[in-house]
């Protein structure tokens, strides 16, 4: 049974007041809180295991080395990928998408050559492909979306053509909460021969993934959107694609051998990750993985879709209202407008109530273009938020809505 009440109890900052009111906290598409287990695990190593990795004989080293790999391995665990050698860490899902761009643009994308992207797409998934544009003249193709937020898949079978070199489109649209049909998006572009690449940012904290099942080329996460730690992030790669691929940084542990005349590489998947890595970012990671395996990520995403479904229903009780994005599978996001009330304005008399979400663009503009608005009122749920916080959700829109 999902004890929501005993699952916040893990959540310290919970239970802080914000100007003299209780916390509601409902910017989690933005970051997640951190339950005890994470920032203990990161205070243990610190404190009892602390030193650089892979390159020191030492005990310590050795024993950090350990912890690090066996982070590599629940990661690989958590979502089904093939072996650890697919699994690179990076910073986050932006640093894994400009990885990506910068790696595969150089070794399989030439001028005339297509990504394909679609509407909904966060700037991280955007400006590294604009930049790849810029740099070897490469075309951008966009999938486009339905009033509902939904993407039209006859017209993305459309935009396939024999430059087309890689598909990027993200798992659940941080603005709209639309779930895409990913393992659909990804069979119809392999039916063509080409890979694609999933931002799952906003993927991982609410659905079990699986990569295998998926069949995904590349999916990319960030840790601090799924409980745990900021600065670190995964990069999965098929093993096959992230061999053919150059380094994206050059430094230490990227390397085998280093003479002033040539330099060989690593093997996979250090091949991609130069420099010290942050080990200690990594043992937290894993353990926030842990944390919401052990609580099932589909009693999770069951008590997300309750909460959402809820403050959909409720919000729509508002005069005044509009529900920005209504997609048929939709994730734990909520954006909305109220009348002629400008977001920011919502959003900062919320906060004064205590109630935190998000306001503006959302890392989103074209998307923001496509649906003829500046920007939004966000509020997005997480494994610890309640029904009881919505109703607050609700009568404080309803509070600010009647001061205009």
């Amino acid at each position: 049974m999902y004890n929501i009440y005993k699952v916040r109890e893990d959540f310290p900052i919970l239970g802080r007041e914000v100007y003299g009111k209780p916390l509601i906290y409902l910017d989690n598409g933005a970051t997640t809180q951190k339950p005890r287990t994470v920032v203990d695990a990161m205070v243990d190593e610190y404190y009892s295991v602390n030193a650089n990795v892979h390159r020191g004989v030492h005990f310590l080293s050795q024993q950090a080395t350990e912890l690090h790999e066996a982070s590599r391995e629940t990661v690989r665990r958590f979502i089904n990928a093939r072996t650890t050698n697919e699994i690179i860490f990076t910073r986050g899902t932006t640093e894994s998408i400009n990885l990506l761009a910068f790696s595969f643009g150089e070794e399989f994308m030439e001028e005339g050559d297509e990504v394909i992207i679609s509407t909904m797409e966060h700037h991280s998934n955007i400006v590294p492909w604009q930049l790849l544009a810029a740099r070897k003249g490469i075309a951008i193709k966009v999938i486009p979306m339905n009033d509902q937020g939904e993407l039209l898949l006859d017209e993305y079978r459309k935009l396939f053509s024999k430059r087309t070199k890689l598909v990027s489109v993200t798992h659940v649209s941080n603005v709209l909460g639309t779930i895409n049909p990913i393992k659909q998006l990804i069979s119809i572009a392999h039916e063509q021969g080409v890979p694609v690449m999933v931002d799952g940012a906003q993927g991982v904290p609410h659905c079990t993934v699986d990569v295998q099942d998926l069949d995904a080329d590349f999916y990319a996460f960030s840790g601090h959107k799924v409980y745990g730690p900021t600065g670190v992030g995964v990069l999965y790669g098929k093993e096959e694609w992230l061999d053919r691929m150059p380094p994206y940084q050059g430094g230490g542990e990227m390397i085998q051998t280093v003479t002033f005349e040539k330099t060989t590489f690593n093997e996979l998947p250090f091949k991609f990750e130069a420099g010290t890595p942050d080990y200690i970012a990594t043992t937290a990671l894993a353990r926030a993985l842990d944390y919401v395996t052990d609580l099932g990520m589909e009693h999770i995403a069951a008590h997300e879709l309750s909460l959402t479904q809820y403050a959909m229903e409720r919000l729509k009780e508002i005069p005044g209202m509009r529900l920005i994005g209504e997609a048929a599978h939709k994730s734990s996001v909520v954006s909305f407008l109220v009348g002629d009330i400008h977001h920011f304005d919502m959003g900062t008399l919320l906060d004064r109530l205590g109630i935190a979400v998000r306001t503006g663009h959302h890392c989103a503009q074209p998307l923001m273009q496509r649906l003829g608005i500046e920007g939004t009122v966000r509020a997005s749920f997480g494994l610890y938020n309640t029904k009881e916080e919505v109703d607050k959700l609700v009568a404080g829109v309803e509070r600010v809505s009647q001061m205009f």
